[in-house]
């Protein structure tokens, strides 16, 4: 089995950092009549001259109404035909769309293209500014260069009035204080707080997140986001988490009144309804409202399908809602909407055998389908080449998704690599890589994990520790690129429902 090497460029995760753009903000007037800051000549003259000879509607062009409108069902091929057809007549805001969804995808080809296509439109487009600025924030491995225009991006964005900035820059500068020495995260966003600015109330609930310290400003959390209720809904997923950790059923159950109410009006949407029954049956968080979370996510699923997979989750996690037929139908009707979170789920069943009978092969299966989309994947691929539970074991393409997982912030993935090292299972001992790997595992701070770290550590005699000690900061500085803290933090980077960066 090969070493690892530490000096390659972190895989990229999009799971939590990269969901869906472009969903809200385009005009949803005719492409005919759609004022862009920047249509091409060969657009304008085309729409002008079927305007003068009295065509309706420019029949046989692409509509970016419906381009729009397709993405909205979900209807992303249509969608994209449309929006190609716009961006290569030079329309700004088709780009931006057509960006959008080769970021959706995920693919890191894709993604690669929706750069250079957010680029071609950013000279003209405030919003393909802000969203290169985003993508750049949340690139892996990217230079410090690309830091620093990112944050030049997102300032010029927001100076021509573009919203969702402050937050992609207050995650630039708390990831990468080193790119910005002269820059106080703390004091940057008190400075747009005392500015008045709409979304720096959100930055710091951000940096309450990234610094560990969310629970001893509950009172601050609760008050930043009641303020910001009526502009900003992903406040319902913070206030939601305030009242469960503090224990306060009554105040949680008005707040939901308050959001079906909000989204009966079109003002809430089905995936903040979605993320708030996912708190309240997150038992990390305190005491679980199971009851009133399969409520929410039933009355959303019809139309938002991720729905189904969390409703699917809600049964794994609390059995006594539902039957295994309930829970196949849930994610039978995810898998037909492409939710990668199912196959993830599905793949855990017959990993674990709950439920169904185990089967390594059909969750192997199961998990190669949501690599790429889903961390957790790697990791339980990982753990069954690991094992050896196809029947022998795969020590390379164990490591191989396991390193994978791990520095895309799976902790646990970390002390099966150390686990695999030390242990010696199918391949030949390799103690300074299990003590890099089990110094990493310490962050979970399990008995486990602090035990194997410390027998490790007694066995390497000094000059092998202080290679082992080398690699350690090596490794430590790849994933100071990709923090988890800071990916965690996805919802928050979200305006007027749109997910970003």
């Amino acid at each position: 089995m090969t070493t690892p090497h530490f000096l390659r460029t972190p895989h990229t995760l999009w799971e939590r950092a990269c969901s869906r753009w472009g969903q809200r903000g385009l005009s949803d007037a005719p492409s005919c009549l759609h004022r862009e800051q920047a249509r091409s000549h060969t657009g304008y003259a085309l729409c002008a001259l079927a305007l003068a000879v009295g065509l309706s509607g420019c029949a046989g062009l692409p509509d970016q109404r419906l381009a729009n409108e397709a993405l909205k069902r979900g209807d992303t091929t249509l969608a994209a035909q449309n929006y190609q057809q716009l961006a290569d007549l030079g329309y700004s805001e088709a780009q931006v769309g057509l960006a959008d969804l080769q970021v959706d995808s995920r693919d890191p080809a894709q993604i690669k293209k929706a750069e250079a296509t957010y680029r071609a439109a950013a000279s003209v487009s405030p919003r393909a500014q802000a969203r290169l600025g985003r993508l750049l924030v949340a690139k892996p491995g990217a230079t410090e260069a690309e830091h620093h225009e990112a944050e030049a991006l997102l300032k010029k964005a927001s100076a021509n009035g573009e919203g969702n900035t402050l937050i992609p820059l207050a995650m630039l500068y708390l990831q990468y204080p080193h790119s910005f020495p002269n820059v106080n995260a703390q004091q940057q966003i008190s400075q747009w707080r005392t500015e008045g600015k709409p979304e720096a109330g959100l930055a710091q609930v951000l940096l309450y997140r990234t610094q560990g310290t969310y629970d001893q400003h509950l009172d601050d959390v609760e008050k930043i986001c009641k303020a910001a209720l009526n502009t900003t809904d992903i406040c319902y997923v913070e206030l939601a988490t305030v009242y469960q950790k503090r224990g306060q059923p009554e105040q949680q159950a008005e707040l939901i009144k308050q959001m079906q109410a909000g989204h009966s009006r079109g003002v809430v949407t089905a995936q903040r309804v979605d993320s708030v029954a996912r708190v309240l049956g997150d038992a990390s968080l305190g005491k679980t409202d199971e009851k009133t979370a399969q409520s929410l996510l039933e009355g959303i699923a019809p139309g938002y399908p991720a729905s189904w997979v969390s409703l699917a989750q809600l049964l794994y996690d609390f059995p006594e809602l539902g039957d295994v037929d309930t829970m196949m139908k849930y994610l039978d009707n995810g898998r037909a909407a492409d939710q990668p979170r199912a196959e993830l789920l599905l793949g855990k069943l017959y990993f674990e055998g709950k439920m169904v009978p185990a089967d390594a092969k059909v969750a192997e299966e199961h998990f190669k389908k949501a690599v790429g989309r889903e961390v957790a994947a790697d990791y339980y691929l990982g753990q069954i080449y690991r094992r050896g539970y196809l029947g022998k074991v795969y020590p390379q393409k164990a490591l191989d998704h396991l390193l994978t997982a791990a520095r895309n912030g799976q902790n646990s993935a970390d002390f099966a690599i150390a686990q695999l090292f030390s242990q010696g299972k199918g391949t030949r001992p390799d103690p300074v890589n299990a003590y890099v790997f089990s110094q990493l595992a310490k962050a979970q701070d399990t008995p486990q994990a602090n035990e194997l770290a410390q027998t490790i550590e007694a066995q390497l005699p000094p000059d092998r520790l202080a290679e082992a000690q080398r690699l350690l900061k090596q490794e430590q500085a790849i994933r100071s690129a990709v923090s988890p803290d800071t990916l965690e933090l996805h919802a928050l980077q979200e305006e007027d429902g749109e997910e970003s960066l």
